[in-house]
C-alpha cells in the first residue's frame, strides 16, 4: 500500500514466478527444488524480501533463516544489478474492533533486521462507554490464543475488506482502523 507503483509477490508465488514475472532474471537457474519455495513478500521493484514470523525468539531465528535463503535463491537467478536484500523500515499497527466495542484487538509488527518482520496480536478489555482512542491507551494485554483461533479467519478477512475496499464479512460487528502516515 505504501508504495503502489511497485510489483509485490505475496506467500503464493513460487520463487520461479517471481524471477519470470518480476523480470528479474533466468528461473532456470534455480534448482528444481528451490523453485517452489514461496518468500511471504518480495517486491521487484524496490528489490526487498520480507519474511513475516510471529513474535518471538524462536520466529525470530526462522525468519532469519528462510530470508537468508531466499534472498541467496533468488540472487543466484537475477540479472547484474538486480540484487535482493532483506527489507526494512517496516512497521505499524492496526486495530480491530469486534462486537462494537466488546473486544478490541491490536496487529502490530515491526522489522527488527533486514528481511525479517515480526508481527503481534494484543487486545484490550471491555470498557463500557469508552471511545476507541481511549481503549487503544489502555494496558495492553496478549490475546487468549483461543481467542485468535476462534476469530483469526474473520479478522483477515476484516483487514483484506477494509485495505482493498470490499465488503466487511458476515459476521462482523465492529470496525478495522487503518494506520494513517501524517507526515
Amino acid at each position: 500500500m505504501q508504495h503502489p507503483s511497485s510489483v509485490v509477490f505475496l506467500n503464493t508465488a513460487s520463487l520461479s514466478t517471481i524471477v519470470k514475472e518480476g523480470r528479474l532474471g533466468d528461473p532456470e537457474r534455480l534448482t528444481e527444488r528451490v523453485r517452489l519455495l514461496r518468500p511471504d513478500i518480495t517486491d521487484t521493484r524496490l528489490l526487498v524480501l520480507f519474511e513475516i514470523k510471529p513474535n518471538g525468539e524462536e520466529s525470530h531465528r526462522e525468519g532469519r533463516e528462510q530470508a537468508g535463503r531466499y534472498l541467496a535463491a533468488l540472487n543466484e537467478a537475477v540479472k547484474p544489478g538486480k540484487k535482493l536484500v532483506g527489507g526494512t523500515g517496516f512497521e505499524g499497527s492496526l486495530f480491530l474492533e469486534f462486537e462494537n466495542g466488546g473486544a478490541l484487538w491490536q496487529l502490530s509488527w515491526r522489522t527488527p533486521e533486514p528481511g525479517v518482520t515480526l508481527y503481534r496480536w494484543s487486545y484490550r478489555r471491555k470498557k463500557p462507554n469508552a471511545s476507541w482512542k481511549e481503549r487503544a491507551a489502555q494496558k495492553v494485554e496478549e490475546l487468549p490464543v483461543e481467542e485468535i483461533a476462534q476469530r483469526a479467519e474473520l479478522a483477515e478477512q476484516a483487514i483484506r475488506a477494509a485495505y482493498e475496499g470490499g465488503e466487511r464479512p458476515k459476521g462482523f460487528q465492529g470496525q478495522v482502523y487503518l494506520p494513517v502516515d501524517c507526515r
